[in-house]
């Protein structure tokens, strides 16, 4: 420990320099929202992806996830906070205004959904690529069933700029900057992250308590409360997004997916997505001429992967993810631990950027070991604990195999993010950083302003429903949106993207030349660098 306190901070001071600080505003985000379209009810919207909003398969903003009713919003990749927000907040106001009397429910665990048949799969067009879209959603409802799929989550995108990595690399890591050398330090950022990544769902988990209609026939070993007409709860829970019943998977539990180098995070993933699954074979034949998933190995593809990050290359046309890695290597990656912010209209709040910067720059600057299958267990497990009981003052974690009550351990991790936020608020007039992290130790200190503590308080304080809480939240921001100006995009640039994405969407139909039986049988067959 002490040696690590020791390099920590070493590269704490290089990164403090003059010349490295000032690169850190560079830094750029990405948001990806999910949301799911209800009916003013509160049930699940049974509408199509309304042309409005335009082409799910090539709008750049306005896309759709698992289900037609699963609306996705994205940002670009950009430095300023402020502009990210407005940009979200404007597609955010465009889709509700398109929508009818819909609104968007602003929770990650789903309304009351009677039976999974009630989730339309995604539609993307009769192209071959959109129909493979559709296939792969089909493989997850047989393989995990469709309420899985239904649950909403936040994605945040981080990436460092080049300038960073040229004096980082060459002061810090004694190397030269390159494809294989910033990938190998965007993966000691990963491996730090799932070492800390319990903290997310600790501070920012808004999911303890789902409806009963969630776990329909399902068998539980959780002890549930009930709430209301029928919510179900934990009393210390944070995130059951994140739990053994929300957004993981325990066929996936065996992969052991590696993330002490690129080669073997790709190696690891390649492996899943060729290696034949018994359990899936079930689906290998067509039903009523249909198929039922893309192919019956571990993963279909490599986007099914469960995990609370990724590290990402954009991808061109059809080209594979772990294609895009091997050949450019890391450009960003993506934090995908966030519940919705059920107390923001747009599902994270602007505290969260800053926060989130200092935690992922601190996992960069800590020093990184390799972790053994023991370590990515012990992750695993923390992270399971947390996202259960996350609140329960008694709580206790491994790290290194040793036992530490968590309010020690969250201590000294925020001992040394205020150090790297001190140095991001080098850059700005307002120490943003900073106050973002003192934010954040407060819910450490007082577990009763996490969301999920604020959430079953106003749920228990009037015996409400989580459905209910839900629906009033989802009409008063529908309200408020309406009522806002549009701050970077307008109404009739938004119409403008949507009706190209259309056009794009008709080129591509119109561009197809064999079957899809030969798209699938030529997108699958690998050859491997």
């Amino acid at each position: 420990m002490q040696t690590l306190d020791k390099d920590f901070s070493e590269r704490l001071a290089i990164l403090a320099g003059d010349d490295l600080a000032s690169t850190l505003v560079g830094i750029s985000h990405g948001i990806e929202r999910e949301a799911l379209r209800i009916q003013p009810n509160g049930k699940l919207a049974q509408t199509p992806h309304n042309e409005k909003l335009g082409a799910a398969l090539t709008h750049e903003y306005i896309t759709t996830d698992f289900s037609e009713s699963l609306l996705e919003f994205i940002t670009p990749p950009e430095r300023n906070v402020d502009k990210t927000i407005d940009q979200l907040r404007d597609v955010h106001k465009f889709a509700l205004a398109n929508i009818g009397d819909e609104c968007l429910w602003p929770m990650s665990m789903p309304c009351y959904i009677d039976d999974q048949s009630e989730i339309p799969i995604a539609q993307f067009g009769k192209s071959n690529v959109g129909k493979m879209k559709s296939l792969y959603r089909e493989g997850l409802k047989n393989r995990y069933g469709s309420m899985m799929q239904a649950i909403a989550g936040v994605h945040f995108n981080y990436s460092l700029p080049d300038d960073f990595w040229q004096l980082w690399l060459k002061q810090a890591e004694k190397t030269e900057n390159n494809k294989d050398t910033k990938s190998a330090a965007y993966f000691a950022l990963i491996r730090n992250y799932r070492r800390f990544c319990w903290l997310i769902p600790y501070l920012y988990g808004a999911s303890p308590a789902l409806c009963s209609s969630f776990i329909k026939g399902k068998t539980t070993s959780l002890p549930f409360k009930t709430i209301g007409k029928g919510s179900l709860y934990l009393p210390y829970a944070t995130s059951l997004r994140m739990s053994d019943l929300g957004y993981t998977n325990s066929a996936q539990s065996g992969l052991m997916t590696c993330y002490n180098q690129v080669d073997t995070y790709i190696a690891s993933l390649r492996k899943a997505i060729s290696t034949p699954s018994e359990i899936f074979e079930k689906y290998a034949a067509k039903k009523d001429g249909q198929y039922q998933q893309l192919n019956s190995n571990v993963l279909q593809i490599e986007n099914e992967l469960y995990s609370p990050i990724r590290p990402k290359q954009p991808t061109k046309p059809l080209e594979k993810p772990t294609d895009a890695l091997n050949a450019r290597g890391v450009e960003y990656i993506e934090v995908r631990a966030l519940d919705v912010n059920p107390f923001s209209e747009l599902g994270i709040e602007r505290n969260q950027f800053f926060f989130l910067d200092s935690f992922l720059l601190y996992c960069l600057v800590m020093p990184s070991p390799d972790m053994t299958p023991d370590s990515y267990r012990e992750t695993e497990s923390n992270l399971r604990a947390v996202v259960d009981h996350g609140r329960d003052p008694a709580l206790t974690l491994s790290k290194d195999d040793q036992s530490i009550p968590m309010a020690e351990w969250a201590a000294e991790l925020f001992t040394g993010m205020r150090q790297v936020a001190k140095i991001l608020d080098s850059n700005v007039d307002v120490a943003e950083y900073s106050l973002a992290v003192e934010h954040e130790w407060q819910k450490i200190i007082n577990p009763e302003l996490t969301p999920s503590a604020r959430i079953l308080a106003t749920l228990l304080s009037k015996n409400q429903d989580n459905g209910a809480l839900g629906i009033e939240l989802a009409a008063r921001y529908k309200q408020s949106l309406s009522e806002e100006e549009y701050q970077f995009f307008d109404a009739e640039i938004l119409r403008k993207h949507a009706l190209s994405s259309l056009d794009a969407q008709h080129h591509i139909e119109q561009s197809d030349t064999v079957s899809f039986d030969k798209f699938l049988t030529d997108y699958f067959t690998y050859q491997f660098d």
